[in-house]
């Protein structure tokens, strides 16, 4: 019986891995700026709620 090895992440750029790093930052902001401020209390009141049950300080 013979094995074969399959590479599932060939190489990756520096470009495509800035590129993703980019819009994971991008992500992170929408999340802390928009759902963490925002002023729909329903959005707001489950990030809330997230964030004390991650022990995360928000006051």
């Amino acid at each position: 019986m013979t094995t074969a090895s399959v590479s599932l992440g060939a190489s990756v750029s520096s470009q495509s891995r800035f590129m993703q790093l980019a819009l994971v930052a991008l992500l992170g902001i929408f999340v802390v700026g928009f759902v963490g401020f925002s002023h729909i209390d329903a959005v707001h009141n489950a990030a809330h709620d997230y964030r004390h049950s991650m022990a995360f300080p928000c006051h």
